[in-house]
């Protein structure tokens, strides 16, 4: 899935559009890991004259003015710790996330959607504990029936993550483009190999 940054700059050349910058904490680590925390380079370039970052590698383009010649940021540190949100959101992508993009019934990638383990027409409730991540063939075979009455079992029961526990999935998802940059950064707390 390609990360979506803004293109319809004026005047600018085409090898300039691709070079994000990576953003950690000031702790060093990502803000987040999936999404991962990108800033188009024209953010980085601005927080950086702001002082509100430290440039912590650079890519070898480089960005002119009549006055200024600057390399591109490729990481960028945060002056300021900003502390990790405690509470995760309810939201589709969370879900997905929790259960790895795997449908929880028989295991598949592709085509998900979420399902009611309970179903609402039973009284089930939308919440972590009650919906799942399902292919669209197993949530048209479950309908709006229970699981025992299908002889359907889940993978792993339903639970509400900790923001750390979704931070730390996320990391088992990396984007299709990962500057040798911010290798240093993205797996710093992996266990080294001897």
């Amino acid at each position: 899935m390609e990360p979506e940054f803004r293109t319809s700059f004026v005047r600018e050349p085409n090898h300039l559009r691709h070079n994000p910058a990576l953003v950690l904490n000031a702790d060093y680590r990502p803000l987040s890991y999936y999404p991962l925390s990108l800033w188009p380079w024209q953010d980085a370039i601005k927080a950086a004259w702001l002082e509100r970052v430290d440039i912590v590698a650079e890519y070898d383009d480089y960005v002119s003015s009549p006055s200024t010649k600057i390399k591109i940021p490729s990481v960028v540190v945060l002056k300021d710790y900003v502390k990790p949100q405690k509470r995760v959101a309810f939201t589709r992508f969370n879900l997905f996330l929790r259960d790895e993009f795997t449908c929880q019934y028989c295991g598949s990638k592709g085509d998900l959607t979420f399902d009611h383990v309970v179903p609402r027409a039973d009284g089930g409730i939308t919440s972590w504990t009650n919906v799942v991540a399902a292919c669209s063939p197993c949530n048209l075979r479950k309908g709006s029936r229970s699981l025992k009455q299908l002889g359907m079992s889940l993978r792993k029961p339903p639970r509400q993550p900790e923001s750390e526990q979704l931070r730390n999935m996320g990391r088992k998802f990396p984007p299709n483009h990962l500057h040798e940059s911010w290798m240093d950064f993205l797996y710093w707390d992996a266990e080294l190999e001897a």
